[in-house]
C-alpha cells in the first residue's frame, strides 16, 4: 500500500513491542538467524518501521534460544526493488514484507501459507485477505495491513454552503456544484495521475456496480457499467468543472492530500492517513461511506500489504514459528495502532471495534467487511495497473473517449492474462 498509503498513526506501542506471546517456547534451532525486508510504514523517524521491528524481534528471540531475527527496513519506494535485487542476486531473504507476491509465487520462490503458519493463525486472517492472496487456489501470500477508502468531506466548507455529507453520485455533483459556487478551489478532487490511478479508479467502478474483474476473476475492464461510470465523471464532474484547476490525470494522491489539509479541497476519497494530515493543519473532516450511483456500493475498495517467505534458505519452520508471533492478537493490534491501519485477523478487527481508543478507525474498519482487493494474484496485474496509470486521465479530458481507454486497456489486460496463463 504505498503510502500510498493507506492507512495510519495513533497510539505508540512500545508495550506491544515488548509483548511476549504466551506459550511460546525454543524451537529447538540452534544458531539460526532468519532475515526479514519490510517496508517503512513511518512517516518520521521516531516511529519509522524499524524500530517497531527491531523491538519485536528483540521480544522473540528472548523466548526462543538460538534464534536470531534481522530485519532491514526500506521505504516504500525501495523495498521492491531491494527484494527483486536480492532474489535476481540468489540471495533473497527468509520472508518480505512487501506490495506485491505473484511474481515470486509463480517462479516457485514461495512457501504455501500452510507450509509455514499454525492452523489458528490461519484460519484467524480475514476470509477476503486470505483469498486475494491465492495463486490458482493455493495461498502464498500472508496479508499483513489493510485499508479502506472513505469519502473525507471538509466540515467548515460544507458548513459555509449548507451542505450535508453525500450518499449517491448526484448527491456528490450537486454539492460540489454548491462549493464551486462559494469559490471552493476542489470542490471534488479526482486524483487520477500517475501516483496511484488505479486505486482512485477501482474506487469509482467499485461505487459503479462493477470493478476490475468479473466474479470469476477475469479482466473486465471495459464492461458497460465501467464505461457508463467514466462517461459520468468526464460529463457531470470534470465537464463541469467540479473538479479543481489541475487534469485528474495530473493530479496525483498525495498532491490531492496536501491540498486538503491547506482547506482547499470540498470532498475526496481518502485512506486512514488522511486523518493525522488533516488534524494537524487544523482541519475539521467528517468521513462517510463513499457515494455510489444509487447509495451505499455493495462493495468498497481495500488495500492489503503481504508477507511472504522464500524457500532458498530452508528454514521453514523457523519461519512459520516466528510469523504465528508476528501475526497473534496483541502484535497485530499494536502495529495497526502504531500506524492507523486495519488489522487483518479476526481477533484483532474484533478487539479494535470494541475499543473506544480507535475510534477514529471505526469507519474504515466497518468498510472492510466489503472491501474487494486489486487482483493482486494475477502476475499480470502489475503491467496493467501500470498502463491503468498512464492511460486512465484520458477517459475524463474534454472530449475524451472513456469507451475508447477502457477498451484499449481491456486488450491490454487481456492479453497480459493470456501470457500468464500459457506460462
Amino acid at each position: 500500500m504505498q503510502r500510498r498509503r493507506t492507512g495510519m498513526i495513533a497510539a505508540a506501542s512500545a508495550l506491544g513491542m515488548t509483548s511476549v506471546l504466551g506459550g511460546c517456547g525454543s524451537t529447538g534451532s540452534s544458531d539460526v538467524t532468519l532475515h526479514l525486508v519490510a517496508a517503512d510504514y513511518g512517516d518520521s523517524s521516531a516511529n519509522g518501521s524499524q524500530k517497531y521491528w527491531d523491538g519485536l524481534a528483540r521480544a522473540y528471540e528472548a523466548q526462543h534460544s538460538g534464534v536470531k531475527v534481522d530485519v532491514k527496513v526500506y521505504s516504500w519506494t525501495d523495498v521492491d526493488r531491494k527484494v527483486k535485487e536480492m532474489v535476481d542476486a540468489g540471495d533473497p531473504p527468509d520472508m518480505a514484507q512487501i506490495g506485491a507476491y505473484a511474481d515470486y509465487a509463480a517462479q516457485d520462490l514461495l512457501y504455501k501459507a500452510d507450509d509455514l503458519l499454525s492452523i489458528a493463525v490461519q484460519a484467524d486472517f480475514l476470509d477476503q485477505l486470505s483469498e486475494a492472496g491465492q495463486v490458482r487456489h493455493l495461498q502464498y501470500g500472508i496479508p499483513f495491513a489493510a485499508s479502506t477508502r472513505v469519502l473525507f468531506y471538509n466540515k467548515t466548507l460544507f458548513s459555509q454552503a449548507n451542505l450535508t455529507p453525500p450518499k449517491t453520485w448526484n448527491d456528490l455533483a450537486a454539492d460540489a456544484e454548491a462549493l464551486k459556487a462559494k469559490g471552493v478551489k476542489y470542490p471534488y478532487a479526482l486524483p487520477l495521475g500517475p501516483e496511484e490511478a488505479q486505486a482512485e479508479t477501482m474506487q469509482w467502478l467499485l461505487s459503479g456496480g462493477a470493478g476490475y474483474t468479473d466474479d470469476i476473476g477475469t479482466y473486465t475492464i471495459n464492461s458497460p457499467q465501467n464505461a457508463e461510470t467514466f462517461t459520468w465523471l468526464r460529463d457531470e464532474l470534470v465537464g463541469k468543472g467540479l473538479t479543481g484547476p489541475v487534469a485528474p490525470g495530473k493530479l496525483n494522491r498525495a498532491d490531492a492530500f496536501d491540498a486538503f489539509a491547506k482547506g482547499q479541497v470540498g470532498m475526496l476519497n481518502g485512506h486512514p492517513t488522511l486523518m493525522k494530515k488533516a488534524t494537524q493543519a487544523g482541519v475539521k473532516f467528517g468521513m462517510v461511506p463513499v457515494p455510489g450511483r444509487n447509495g451505499t456500493p455493495k462493495a468498497t475498495m481495500g488495500v492489503t500489504d503481504w508477507m511472504m517467505a522464500f524457500k532458498k534458505n530452508g528454514h521453514r519452520k523457523e519461519v512459520g514459528d516466528f510469523l504465528d508471533f508476528v501475526y497473534s492478537e496483541k502484535n497485530v493490534l499494536d502495529f495497526s495502532r502504531e500506524y492507523d491501519l486495519l488489522p487483518v485477523t479476526t481477533s484483532a478487527s474484533e478487539a479494535m471495534a470494541a475499543a473506544p481508543q480507535d475510534k477514529n478507525l471505526w469507519p474504515f474498519l466497518q468498510e472492510l467487511s466489503l472491501a474487494q482487493l486489486y487482483p493482486a494474484g494475477k502476475t499480470s496485474w502489475a503491467q496493467v495497473s501500470a498502463e491503468i496509470k498512464k492511460r486512465i486521465g484520458g477517459t475524463v479530458t474534454p472530449g475524451g473517449d472513456p469507451t475508447g481507454v477502457l477498451n484499449q486497456l481491456q486488450t491490454q489486460a487481456s492479453q497480459a492474462e493470456a501470457k500468464e496463463n500459457a506460462g
